[in-house]
């Protein structure tokens, strides 16, 4: 197993461990979910920064970048919007299953929750997702199959919650941003915004 391989799959496990601590009936109740989340989203950072390769740091186009990440942003909320009034309609369990995850909004106020969406949490999930684990399997793989599969594992490493209405949001979110790089990688800071953005949105600033 070559030194790439075996840094990406010792890092997806590590991601899936700190999200069943997270999301499990047995384990999330440990700790205050917020302190879990920041301290997942600083092991994220870690493993990021440490297995993927060194090389310069250059953002092209920084304001349509910033413009560009915004968009995503509220367009992917929009998306959230109108699925969530067509599965209430659908689902007599998707109301209480997206009130059970609004209901992790305890023991830190709004304005904490929306600084580490906004400085940690989104930024740390888009830069180990996208900007490692499926950049890493394109070069393994193939781009088409490093989507598919990110958004897969992505969505997966929720389902400890047993929460289907989560699990879906993560697949939806996870195959957006995905796509997006699958076909513009350089858009990645964009991403990061729009990450980060959508998580503050959805949560605190404009709640579904």
């Amino acid at each position: 197993m070559s030194g790439n391989v075996k840094n990406l799959v010792v890092a997806v496990l590590v991601a899936a461990i700190l999200w069943f601590w997270m999301f499990s009936p047995w384990t999330g109740h440990l700790t205050n979910f917020w302190l879990s989340m920041s301290l997942a989203a600083a092991i994220l950072t870690y493993m990021t920064v440490r297995f993927s390769p060194r090389e310069k740091i250059n953002i092209e186009k920084p304001v349509l970048q910033v413009l560009a990440g915004i968009a995503i942003a509220f367009a992917l909320w929009g998306v959230f919007w109108i699925g969530d009034k067509a599965s209430a309609w659908l689902f007599d369990f998707a109301r209480p299953q997206v009130d059970n995850v609004y209901a992790m909004k305890t023991g830190i106020p709004d304005w904490g929750i929306c600084t580490l969406l906004l400085v940690l949490i989104g930024p740390a999930e888009e830069l180990f997702w996208r900007g490692y684990v499926q950049r890493t399997m394109s070069s393994l793989l193939s781009p088409d199959k490093a989507f598919f599969i990110t958004a897969a594992i992505y969505a997966l490493v929720h389902i400890w919650s047993f929460n289907f209405m989560l699990v879906m949001a993560a697949l939806v979110a996870g195959a957006v941003w995905g796509l997006i790089y699958r076909f513009c990688p350089k858009a990645l800071p964009a991403l990061v915004i729009s990450h980060a953005l959508w998580d503050a949105l959805v949560f605190v600033l404009l709640p579904i």
